[in-house]
């Protein structure tokens, strides 16, 4: 499985307008599109970010409907978007699909790893990692994509709600500190964002 995964900065004031759009026709867009398994949005109102990541069942489909769609999503984005930035990954773990609400919260962690590290922490991830996440309240999913030419990985979580994300953040914070140094793992960024739109078709996988 592979993701498509797109960041977008802007004024705050202007967020409202782009998810509106991108509610009314991204899930249209992407689900005509042959290989598609999933699409997830999330916002952070507050400080102008979009995020959103588009699930593809091969390298081949992802870059088709990248091609297909560019032109239409950077028309969707462009009354708030200053900033874009559009990246692929490799899916190496992931939940199965589990339903959540908008208004659900989102947790997306960005690190750097040494390339020849990535299949030890994959392991790490899907034997500890995961595991131990779902033992939080009001996990829903968690998810790690890689990329192993640049030696990057991103992982995201999704919780209940944003009361559910909030209390999340120590036991989730002691789970990183304990597995991130041994996994040779620097983290680079964490953020929290609003579920806006979740869809992970069961069927899919």
């Amino acid at each position: 499985m592979y993701v498509r995964t797109l960041y977008a900065t802007g004024d705050p004031a202007l967020i409202d307008e782009a998810l509106d759009a991108l509610r009314a026709e991204a899930l249209g867009l992407l689900t005509g599109q042959p290989g598609y398994r999933g699409y997830g949005l999330f916002a952070d109102r507050t400080v102008g970010k979009i995020a959103m990541g588009s699930w593809w069942e091969s390298e081949q489909a992802q870059r088709d409907s990248d091609e297909a769609l560019k032109a239409r999503r950077a028309a969707l984005l462009a009354p708030f978007a200053g900033t874009v930035a559009v990246d692929v990954w490799e899916a190496a773990v992931f939940s199965p699909p589990s339903p959540a609400s908008p208004g659900a919260g989102f947790r997306m962690v960005r690190a750097d790893i040494d390339p020849a590290r990535i299949d030890a922490l994959v392991e790490r991830f899907r034997g500890t990692l995961l595991p131990g996440m779902g033992q939080i309240d009001g996990f829903v999913s968690g998810t790690l994509l890689v990329n192993r030419a640049e030696g990057r990985a991103s992982v995201g979580t999704i919780f209940r709600d944003s009361a559910a994300l909030a209390a999340s953040r120590g036991p989730q914070a002691a789970l990183r500190a304990k597995n991130a140094p041994a996994a040779g793992v620097t983290v680079r960024s964490l953020e929290e964002f609003e579920v806006i739109i979740l869809d992970r078709p069961a069927d899919h996988g």
